[in-house]
């Protein structure tokens, strides 16, 4: 057909194509981009009252998260602070973390996961508590937190009395036992009041020595001695823990038969332990912080308590100390230094 209604439908339909191929070249989404996006790192704050070792923080944590597919300095970075011993800076260190714009704040010990929990009600907080996380207004409940905190709590009161029983175990004759304790932690506090409570249930007597800086160890050690106190229970503490080669160098020199929370504190050369296994409980933190970057609410996770025990015996240290553990002792260790 010619005629002026077939020049006028050439004239229209020219246009809506000139003005749909504009459309395309100035739509932003259609333009290809010269510098492709850059993938979202993860800021993880690390708060903890102890200094830093040289193992650096959590390893079964990392691993973990490596597990999961985060690769630190490319999709994940660690923002630490420590307060070196020093528990009053912990609200400074927290209140820093905040400011600095973390996604989420890994807290160990109870005057961290405070300090944490007074500097924000928003970013979530992943803990590692030694106390009852209900009793100390953590959470609201162990199955549902309902707030910024959850995590994992290796409070279970039972383990004070666990302990002395193997200790009696390896020294039958034992009646008197001292504590070494940072009585700056309320963790630390509770567990004295436990293994208290569990020592006069099996007429055992116990003296707490209160060490709560490093410095402070050596003394700590010649009053037990002294004393003379039998063996030594050391409390569940991020501080001890930070400072077990000093600790280990010292229950040697004073042939202190010693009983410790962690495994690998007897790998390193401690006599015996009981207690959960720090290699779960930290990798149960790096569960925890992928579930919450992936969009989980902290206040739906529960809080978990650990369900599998270890009991380490080394060998060596015995031998060192002119003891021999009982053979069925040895049969049931979950871990046997030679």
């Amino acid at each position: 057909m010619t005629g002026p209604g077939r020049a006028r439908r050439t004239f229209v339909t020219g246009i809506v194509t000139g003005l749909v191929l504009l459309g395309r070249r100035s739509s932003p989404a259609q333009t290809p981009s010269l510098t492709p996006a850059r993938p979202r790192v993860w800021r993880i704050g690390y708060l903890t009252p102890s200094a830093v070792t040289a193992r650096g923080i959590m390893p079964d944590m990392r691993q973990k998260l490596r597990d999961l597919g985060y690769v630190e300095g490319r999709g994940l970075q660690f923002v630490i602070r420590s307060a070196n011993e020093d528990f009053e800076r912990l609200p400074a260190l927290a209140a820093d973390l905040v400011r600095s714009g973390v996604d989420l704040i890994v807290a160990v010990s109870s005057p961290a996961i405070r300090a944490a929990e007074n500097a924000t009600s928003t970013i979530p907080i992943v803990m590692v508590s030694g106390t009852d996380p209900v009793a100390g207004l953590f959470v609201a409940s162990l199955a549902r937190p309902d707030g910024n905190v959850t995590g994992v709590s290796t409070y279970v009161p039972e383990l004070a009395g666990k302990r002395l029983e193997a200790l009696r175990e390896c020294l039958p004759g034992l009646r008197r036992v001292a504590v070494l304790a940072n009585l700056r932690n309320p963790g630390s506090a509770v567990e004295v009041r436990e293994i208290d409570s569990a020592g006069r249930g099996i007429a055992i007597e116990t003296y707490v020595a209160d060490a709560r800086l490093p410095e402070q160890y050596p003394d700590a050690f010649t009053a037990i001695t002294r004393g003379g106190w039998q063996a030594l229970v050391v409390t569940a503490d991020p501080v001890l823990s930070s400072n077990r080669e000093r600790i280990l160098h010292l229950a040697a020199r004073h042939r202190l038969p010693t009983i410790y929370e962690w495994r690998e504190i007897v790998e390193g050369g401690g006599l015996i332990s009981y207690g959960p296994s720090l290699a779960d409980v930290n990798g149960r933190v790096g569960v925890y912080i992928d579930k919450i970057l992936r969009g989980a609410a902290p206040g739906t996770l529960p809080v978990e308590r650990p369900t599998r025990f270890e009991l380490a015996v080394n060998l060596r240290t015995a031998a060192s100390l002119g003891l021999e553990f009982p053979a069925a002792m040895v049969a049931r260790a979950d871990r046997v230094v030679r």
